[in-house]
């Protein structure tokens, strides 16, 4: 296996990866990612991540044609350096009436609590997450990179992405979901530990209580796919990316290390809790989307967890949870995304944190290859 090699100028030494699978794919420098988050990551911080070498990303999800357009064009003018456009796969939400009615009485005495009116019983037409317009609008931008998130399209549109010449990836959060991505045309796999931040990539809705480590998933997923693997939650430092090479990975996604960029569009009390963050700070739960996400642990996801109802379809639930958030006081009904490494997080600019994240991963490197302890 042949060695992904960096120089640092400043010192004159170098990095050398453990294997250069992701950097030769995806035409970058360093084997870093930085995760799509929709909302949070902006053009700026994408474009910053991929100068800096690595593959900066961009949630495209809820965008509209031209907005998605937009992004790109300013992307390109940002950096001439390869980038990654993000979507959801979901199929169309079909949410019964009978669901509808059980959450809007499970919501009401929330809604009274903040004097709010009666629940909407109208959901808004959402979706599918991914189709044939959203594939146009890819064939017709072409950026390097696409990945996707809750599964991976279908054939015929996996089999055009890749003739155009853009390089197909998709999340996995167990080894059965990391083998159908492989054997659907993905060209990578990014395996996603219960320790992210953000939406559980699970390609079926599933309870927030269902998920596998990084560190078990990892290596299992390496062993069941020939694809390169990137390793995805938990991961903030080079202590964190050293280890998820040693489990097999050919890269890493970091997210949550990223909100606190100054490039980022982190809002002011998300940056704040993360600041003040905790191991302990998150949790997973289903209640502000209907599907899975680890959040903020808050009073409202907690008593939805003790006392679970069936809810609307991703993402129609969150017509219903955010007049909560944007009425709730103290925090109880707030959606801050964020995972459980969000204590390690630097505020830095993109492009510093990824000369430190390097940098430290070298520095690790080098403690194991000469036996020393490895740095704090």
């Amino acid at each position: 296996m042949m060695d992904c090699a960096c120089s640092f100028p400043d010192t004159g030494k170098t990095l050398v990866w453990p294997n250069r699978r992701l950097c030769d794919l995806l035409k970058i420098e360093h084997p870093i990612i930085q995760a799509p988050m929709a909302g949070s990551a902006t053009p700026e911080l994408a474009a910053a991540v991929s100068n800096a070498g690595g593959l900066g990303s961009l949630g495209c999800a809820s965008m509209l044609p031209d907005g998605l357009r937009t992004a790109a064009r300013q992307l390109r003018a940002s950096t001439e350096r390869p980038f990654n456009l993000n979507f959801f796969v979901f199929p169309r939400p079909d949410t019964s009436d009978a669901v509808l009615t059980q959450v809007i009485d499970r919501l009401r005495p929330y809604y009274k609590e903040l004097s709010l009116d009666e629940p909407s019983r109208r959901l808004p037409p959402i979706g599918p997450g991914f189709d044939d317009e959203k594939l146009e609008l890819l064939l017709e931008i072409r950026p390097p990179v696409v990945s996707f998130h809750f599964g991976i399209p279908d054939a015929a549109a996996v089999a055009k992405l890749k003739e155009s010449g853009i390089v197909v990836i998709s999340t996995a959060t167990n080894v059965a979901e990391a083998r159908q991505l492989a054997d659907s045309g993905a060209d990578a796999v990014i395996a996603q530990g219960w320790e992210a931040g953000g939406h559980r990539g699970s390609h079926a809705p599933n309870r927030p209580g269902d998920g596998v480590g990084t560190l078990a998933l990892v290596p299992q997923v390496v062993d069941a796919v020939k694809r390169p693997v990137i390793a995805a939650g938990g991961i903030a430092d080079g202590r964190g990316i050293a280890a998820a090479f040693a489990l097999g990975a050919s890269g890493v996604q970091i997210g949550t290390g990223f909100l606190s960029c100054d490039e980022a569009g982190t809002d002011g009390p998300r940056r704040a809790l993360i600041r003040a963050a905790t191991d302990m700070d998150t949790m997973v739960t289903d209640a502000f989307t209907g599907r899975a996400a680890r959040a903020r642990r808050t009073r409202f996801a907690l008593e939805m967890e003790v006392n679970r109802a069936h809810l609307p379809d991703f993402p129609q639930m969150v017509a219903l949870s955010a007049p909560l958030g944007e009425a709730g006081a103290k925090g109880d009904f707030a959606f801050h995304l964020y995972g459980q490494a969000a204590a390690l997080n630097r505020e830095l600019p993109a492009g510093e944190l990824m000369q430190t994240l390097v940098a430290e991963t070298g520095e690790v490197f080098e403690a194991l290859s000469t036996g020393k302890t490895t740095p704090a």
